[in-house]
């Protein structure tokens, strides 16, 4: 078994209070919800910023290379938003004998 995990740190665009955050950040958590229904998606960071945003997201498969092909491809999917410019990604995999 392998777990896949994705930190995604974004530059939100023109946000100028917490609630505008929220109605952009709530979609790409949305849409990644929807395009891929086998993983864990959320803000996991950067709450009280205004124009950051950090989203994780995990997976748990039975093989490494489909972890990886999932990640890079939420990652891709993020990353293409053109609200938001995507500043960094860390991706981390983990099997069973970690």
């Amino acid at each position: 078994m392998f777990v896949g995990a994705l930190t995604l740190d974004l530059l939100l665009g023109d946000v100028r209070s917490l609630k505008q955050k929220r109605a952009v950040v709530r979609p790409i958590v949305a849409e990644v919800r929807k395009h891929f229904p086998g993983v864990a998606v959320a803000e996991t960071g950067d709450n009280d910023l205004h124009r950051r945003a950090e989203i994780g997201v995990a997976v748990v498969s039975g093989t490494a290379d489909n972890c990886a092909r999932v990640l890079e491809q939420c990652e891709r999917l993020v990353a293409g938003r053109p609200e938001i410019e995507l500043l960094s990604a860390r991706r981390r995999l983990f099997n069973d004998e970690d």
